[in-house]
């Protein structure tokens, strides 16, 4: 990419996407070593995201499958999906390394910050979902089951469902790392988010309608109050950049 402070580097469109086509091999690479990593550890991964279910459903109650593929096509998603969070760090990496060379010398200095704190907000938000909204959410759902109702979870969907939170948990706490990121390319400043934050409450409580699987204003509650918090968290860290750059 072309570099802030060296206007005369500029790159040809076929070499931005040769270097774009060199990153996303290098993070597919990661994500198929961290796959084989977790498929190696498949059986306790699953015990351990079974938990959550195991403790809501009554005793005696398994998860099943009602086809030949479906336990392994599921054991391949559960597998993919660890294999992105272990290679997460890398990921954010060649994301940083791909935009760097736009950034002014000073602002290359956050790529060490960039990757940690990515990775610790990624994977924060997916251990923020299992612990405290999974709970929640799967006793609500296992509340239904009666004696005219019987809960027969089905692996497939349990886990289709199981992966859809882990990975928008992760990726919605990603919020100040993304404000941060915008700053710096000066798309936005700290004024405009004070003066937006109506809206971003609006837009952060339609998310965790979209996120959580339950239609009650509790569970979305536990999605959107921690989203609240990191947005104001991404306004004082927008506003230092801001104040380094001597904008308002």
């Amino acid at each position: 990419m072309t570099s802030a402070s060296d206007p005369q580097a500029e790159l040809s469109l076929t070499e931005h996407l040769a270097e774009l086509r060199t990153r996303l091999i290098r993070s597919i690479a990661a994500v198929a070593v961290g796959f084989c990593v977790a498929y190696a550890f498949i059986e306790p991964i699953f015990a351990v995201l079974s938990k959550p279910l195991e403790e809501v459903v009554p005793p005696g109650t398994s998860l099943i499958f009602t086809s030949y593929p479906e336990a392994f096509f599921t054991y391949l998603k559960l597998a993919l999906t660890c294999g992105i969070f272990m290679a997460s760090p890398v990921i954010l990496h060649e994301i940083w390394a791909f935009v760097a060379p736009g950034l002014y010398p000073h602002e290359k200095k956050w790529a060490l910050p960039f990757v940690v704190f990515s990775t610790i907000f990624f994977v924060g938000g997916a251990l923020f979902g299992y612990i405290v909204v999974f709970p929640a959410a799967f006793n609500f759902l296992a509340s239904y089951a009666g004696q005219d109702l019987k809960l027969l979870p089905s692996v497939s969907e349990y886990f289709s469902l199981t992966i859809k939170l882990l990975l928008g948990f992760g990726v919605a706490f990603e919020l100040p790392i993304f404000m941060v990121f915008m700053a710096l390319i000066g798309i936005l400043d700290a004024r405009m988010l004070r003066k937006n934050r109506k809206y971003a409450l609006l837009i952060i409580f339609i998310l965790a309608a979209i996120i959580t699987p339950t239609p009650d204003v509790v569970n979305q509650c536990l999605l959107a109050a921690p989203l609240l918090v990191l947005y104001e968290i991404s306004i004082f860290l927008v506003s230092i950049i801001c104040k380094r750059r001597g904008s308002p």
